[in-house]
């Protein structure tokens, strides 16, 4: 694995692989690697001739009073995880060279990026699809891995490539939870004992939310009502609680086709998301809860 940070050599290097018959395989990160983004680094070895996976800790999708200065970051054990993991290319541009003029250019994906996250982080959205596209040209064409813990972002993203024409195939692979049901998340880091402790409310009400529909439940409303009392046993206040299609993130009047629950609650210092995904047809539901890793948060193994 090589370690590159500036832009033209890797947009070279990427150039070169499309050359000579290879693929070109994206994980782009804001690193402190858990075995969520792991995940993503081995699929994309899986499938490409070159893996590139990106850390950079883009300034453009933190609000002032988010935790930008204080966001965690391990880049010595990230280097060795990645190398691990299958990795061919380890990105880790510094901001002016990702920005090296005053940003006066935004992408702008309307309607997704208008609820859930975006009610309480208006310019979140624009930060990530801003420096996403920025990746998207850089490396060229190639399969980007994104994981589905950040549903409302995999679905953005999704969708400013579709309306750009970028040459870019966009792949969501699966949540991954550590071994007591909590998503895996950077932001883990954050939580004492306690709060950890809360945090698993956030699984226990995506569960029963799940169970209700299983069991026959098909208006929103009595399946939001039973996520939000799990969760409130557990101490946590949510910030949303919301049921939409999958595809676009519209409002669902009736539990039909694939559907996503989605929460996100703050637990002390971090703001947590978690969802689970349904298929519905009929009476037949599958529920897709996601993933336990046998892996320890800020494992490398």
């Amino acid at each position: 694995m090589i370690v590159v940070e500036r832009i033209a050599e890797l947009r070279e290097r990427c150039d070169l692989a499309r050359r000579t018959g290879s693929t070109v395989g994206l994980v782009p990160t804001m690193g402190f690697f858990h075995d969520g983004h792991l995940s993503l680094m081995r699929a994309a070895h899986a499938n490409h001739d070159l893996v590139v996976t990106t850390i950079f800790v883009n300034p453009l999708q933190f609000a002032e009073s988010e935790d930008l200065d204080s966001y965690p970051g391990d880049l010595a054990a990230d280097t060795a995880a990645a190398e691990a993991a299958g990795v061919d290319v380890l990105f880790t541009p510094s901001v002016p060279e990702m920005y090296p003029e005053p940003t006066v250019t935004t992408v702008h994906v309307a309607a997704l990026t208008e609820g859930l996250c975006g009610a309480t982080r208006p310019t979140h959205f624009d930060g990530v699809t801003t420096v996403v596209a920025k990746l998207f040209s850089i490396v060229g064409q190639c399969t980007a891995y994104f994981g589905r813990k950040d549903f409302q972002q995999l679905a953005v993203v999704r969708r400013m490539a579709a309306d750009l024409d970028l040459p870019v195939e966009v792949v969501g692979c699966p949540l991954v939870r550590e071994q007591d049901g909590v998503a895996m998340s950077s932001r883990n880091a954050y939580l004492s004992a306690e709060e950890r402790e809360r945090a698993r409310g956030l699984f226990a009400g995506l569960r029963a939310a799940a169970a209700t529909v299983e069991n026959g439940e098909r208006d929103p409303d009595p399946v939001r009502a039973v996520l939000e009392s799990e969760t409130a046993r557990h101490g946590l206040e949510l910030e949303y609680a919301e049921i939409r299609t999958a595809a676009d993130l519209t409002p669902v009047a009736e539990l039909d086709g694939e559907v996503v629950v989605a929460v996100a609650a703050p637990v002390g210092q971090a703001r947590l998301i978690d969802n689970v995904t349904m298929q519905i047809a009929g009476a037949e539901v599958s529920v897709d809860l996601g993933v336990v890793t046998l892996a320890t948060q800020g494992s490398t193994n």
